[in-house]
């Protein structure tokens, strides 16, 4: 291999690890970084910089260590908690990710009413989505928003989220649930869990009974 050849090698381990870095998702940011480490440590072999070889060999380790953590449901405990419609802290939350809700769900207002469920879910005891739905006639339930904030975006949140596990859907009465078509991601996401397009109440809709969900 001639030196420029080389020299590429670590360029492209640079630039992963520079852009691990601009992950706001924690475990694209340890996979695109572990990434960067991997072509580094060949970087170093390549050209003899046996000392940088062995610290990407530890930092491989950490980002290794840290993956297992994350990929692993058993080391995470999730639960959730009901807001009641005068929370301080759920109108804070909903103002500071106000910009990337209405990426995702252009539109989106919030407006407290007596049929509506507000429940915050919390991993490992941090807020790390908001779920607010409207209780229909039928016991269905339509989503109104389903936002996770950005470095929890790995599908663990949706997976308890839409199972028997949380206070929303415990109740076996509850299995139908639908939501409006939003943005690209939106419908994306939804698509992704199972949810198929369907007219309710008039209007397009993408729709999935929770046992498809949890199966999916």
């Amino acid at each position: 291999m001639d030196f420029s050849a080389v020299e590429l090698v670590g360029y492209v381990g640079s630039l992963l690890i520079i852009v691990s870095m601009t992950r706001t998702s924690i475990l694209h940011l340890r996979l695109i970084g572990l990434g960067g480490s991997m072509v580094f440590l060949v970087y170093s072999i390549l050209i003899g910089a046996y000392p940088i070889a062995v610290v990407n060999v530890v930092i491989i380790g950490v980002h290794l260590f840290f993956l297992r953590q994350l990929l692993s449901k058993r080391t995470e405990f999730f639960t959730s908690l009901e807001l009641n419609k005068d929370s301080r802290y759920l109108r804070h939350f909903l103002e500071f990710h106000g910009a990337d809700i209405e990426s995702h769900q252009p539109g989106f207002e919030f407006a407290a009413r007596d049929d509506q469920v507000r429940i915050f879910i919390l991993r490992d005891i941090v807020p790390a989505g908001l779920f607010i739905g409207r209780v229909c006639l039928d016991d269905s339930i339509e989503v109104e928003l389903d936002y996770v904030v950005p470095q929890y975006r790995d599908f663990k949140v949706a997976e308890y989220l839409y199972s028997d596990r949380s206070e929303i859907f415990n109740k076996r009465s509850r299995r139908r649930i639908w939501t409006r078509p939003g943005s690209h991601v939106h419908v994306e996401y939804f698509e992704r869990l199972g949810f198929v397009p369907a007219t309710v109440e008039g209007g397009p809709a993408l729709l999935a009974d929770l046992d498809a969900v949890m199966q999916h």
